[in-house]
């Protein structure tokens, strides 16, 4: 599920990573409490926790949050974003080797990050710090590629101009491989709208957020990026493009 070293491929992105991704439906927290009758005792390990994007969605239940990311630069957005709150531990660690004690949560969940972990080291590290019967929930933003005729504009920029868009996009992970990695009885599956609207500069710097968008100095940064704003001049409607997500959530008891 990996290309190159995922660690490290966000280390230049953090800033436009923080302001121009998408957050996460709070309808999730509703879904996992109906679900797992999960309450605000529960300590959550959120694995790959990026800037801190789902982990700020868990503290704001009350739970206490792990937020265990192994890019030092995306580690300390979080801590900017989540770290005056009590509740909230920034781990240096990975899915692999998380660092935190065994038996030490009730729920890990995963925002945005399980496409890039070893599914079999990650299982048996999960199943390390999870409490018995405790719950394992993954959570991905898709983008909706073929909605509007913006969408589908955007979706063929990528594919023009990207670097390895086509090896690294998450989309690649679907219902059979998240069996695989937990088997097929007792998944529960949920999906939730999501948007986004931005103006020509935000448009720009969701692009810049993405590991495969050519970074300034590269030879394609510069025609990607006036293609970008050809697509924009086209299809904004008063100023704005909207960004059309479906949340989806894999949900999982060990």
């Amino acid at each position: 599920m990996q290309a190159g070293d995922p660690t490290q491929r966000f280390s230049d992105r953090v800033a436009d990573y923080r302001r121009w991704r998408p957050s996460y439906p709070p309808e999730i927290v509703d879904f996992l409490v109906e679900q797992t009758r999960l309450t605000s005792d529960w300590a959550i390990a959120d694995i790959g926790s990026g800037t801190g994007l789902l982990s700020r969605l868990f503290l704001d239940h009350g739970n206490r949050v792990f937020g265990v990311e192994p890019n030092r630069e995306m580690r300390e957005a979080a801590e900017e974003l989540c770290g005056e709150d009590a509740l909230f531990t920034s781990v240096a660690g990975s899915a692999e080797e998380t660092t935190l004690a065994a038996g030490s949560v009730e729920l890990v969940a995963a925002g945005q990050a399980f496409h890039w972990f070893d599914p079999h080291r990650a299982r048996t590290e999960l199943e390390r710090i999870l409490k018995p019967s405790g719950w394992v929930t993954l959570i991905w933003n898709d983008r909706r590629k073929t909605s509007t005729p913006f969408l589908r504009a955007y979706e063929q920029l990528l594919l023009t101009w990207a670097t390895d868009y086509r090896e690294v996009d998450h989309t690649r992970i679907g219902r059979s491989e998240i069996e695989s990695f937990f088997g097929a009885d007792g998944l529960v599956t949920a999906s939730f709208d999501n948007r986004q609207s931005f103006d020509c500069e935000g448009l720009e710097g969701r692009l810049l957020s993405s590991s495969y968008a050519p970074a300034a100095g590269h030879p394609s940064h510069e025609p990607m990026v006036e293609s970008l704003r050809s697509i924009f001049d086209t299809h904004q409607v008063d100023g704005q493009v909207t960004f059309e997500y479906d949340t989806r959530v894999y949900l999982y008891q060990m």
